[in-house]
């Protein structure tokens, strides 16, 4: 008899957190290093989140709360979803987990069962199918590749969903490609889904505010109503609040669904941190006036890694709608050997090479769902970048 079980074998450790731990890891042994791995921004918490904090603590909210959510967080989440998103629900169809991670997980939890299939456009976050895997579904990966913008058609999706799909994981904008879907971009794809109504919709909007040039936000239960009763919208603070470590992320969606999840949240974790769960009420009620000046800055740091990267021959990096992200494409790469002697065969061989023989850590595409392309987070300073993308390129420079 194994000892572990089976259906961890059926999955892996996430990517980018093994490659931020090596990262960590070859610093501590003393090596110059920059790290472009982890999806987490380094401006630091809001003044006035953290202040709400020290009052909880100091006013004693230090105690188990309700298992998905204290009352006055999921009124915040309800006013924050009808004033962004026009979308009207009330506290019983929230719910609040230790991050987004949770959220989702718990949803799929909650509702797969042998033989059920979800769908997952490519490129995707790295944890979305071991997820599904997880939770005992089959992941159905759909491409959307780089001149469609890393965007599926509808088209595509039509020809994916059989009587088994179960749900849609929809992401825009896109962790790793930063790409975003128009009103009328997932206008389309929800007239797909509207056809089929055994399809429910898991939409995660971690990075809706995290948007440059003008480009406009929607969610797939806003563009299309006839799919509100099937959607689970996702979203949390980690991003635009640089919250990250803070860990609370929600979700609204049917009540039947929220109480499932709340179930097996009861029967893991319970409740998300207390004083977390406060300085989340202040960051979705409190002033929203430093989201604008991040954007901009992030923005400026894009246009600072796109210019220097599709100056190196071979690169290919679109220009990204939203979160902090670049996915370039490697394609002209494929099949040169490094100054060190590595054939890069794959994007993992880019970016194992790119790490050891410069010091810049970034992620490999195949981890993603589509390659051969690599991710970088723009969330540090532009010093940083300047100086890996510098690395970037002499890199490129000398592979033969």
């Amino acid at each position: 008899m194994a000892f572990l079980s089976d259906t961890l074998a059926r999955v892996k450790p996430s990517p980018t957190i093994m490659m931020t731990n090596k990262t960590l890891e070859m610093k501590a042994a003393g090596k110059d290093v920059i790290g472009l791995s982890a999806g987490e921004p380094d401006f630091d918490t809001p003044e006035n989140i953290k202040r709400a904090a020290i009052a909880a603590i100091e006013a004693g909210k230090t105690k188990y709360t309700a298992v998905d959510g204290i009352p006055e967080l999921k009124a915040a989440i309800c006013a924050k979803l009808k004033r962004d998103n026009n979308l009207s629900y009330e506290p019983a169809q929230v719910t609040v987990g230790t991050g987004g991670k949770q959220v989702l997980y718990n949803a799929l939890v909650a509702t797969l069962n042998p033989g059920d299939e979800v769908i997952i456009p490519a490129p995707y976050w790295v944890s979305y199918p071991d997820m599904v895997l997880l939770a005992g579904g089959t992941p159905v990966v759909v491409e959307g590749p780089l001149e469609n913008g890393f965007k599926i058609t509808p088209q595509a999706l039509e020809a994916a969903i059989t009587d088994k799909t179960k749900w849609l994981i929809f992401n825009s904008p896109s962790n790793p490609t930063g790409a975003g879907y128009t009103r009328a971009e997932l206008k389309a794809i929800t007239d797909v889904l509207m056809r089929h109504p055994q399809v429910h919709i898991l939409s995660d909007d971690m990075y809706e505010h995290l948007i440059y040039d003008g480009f406009e936000f929607c969610t797939p239960a806003e563009v299309e109503p006839g799919l509100y009763d099937r959607t689970l919208t996702v979203n949390g603070v980690s991003k635009a609040y640089a919250m990250t470590g803070w860990r609370i992320g929600y979700a609204a969606g049917p009540k039947e669904l929220i109480g499932a999840m709340r179930k097996v949240q009861s029967q893991s974790t319970s409740n998300p941190c207390s004083v977390s769960q406060w300085a989340a009420v202040e960051a979705l009620d409190g002033t929203q006036d430093f989201i604008a000046p991040n954007n901009e800055l992030f923005r400026k740091r894009r246009d600072i890694v796109v210019e220097m990267l599709n100056a190196v021959g071979g690169i290919t990096c679109p220009v990204p709608d939203g979160a902090f992200y670049v996915y370039p494409s490697i394609a002209g790469l494929i099949g040169k050997t490094s100054a060190g002697g590595t054939l890069i065969d794959t994007d993992e061989a880019f970016a194992t090479a790119l790490l050891e023989e410069t010091g810049t850590a970034a992620v490999f595409g195949a981890a993603f769902g589509l390659s051969p392309n690599f991710r970088i987070s723009y969330a540090t300073s532009e010093a940083n970048l300047i100086e890996a993308c510098t690395r970037i390129q002499t890199f490129c420079k000398g592979l033969t």
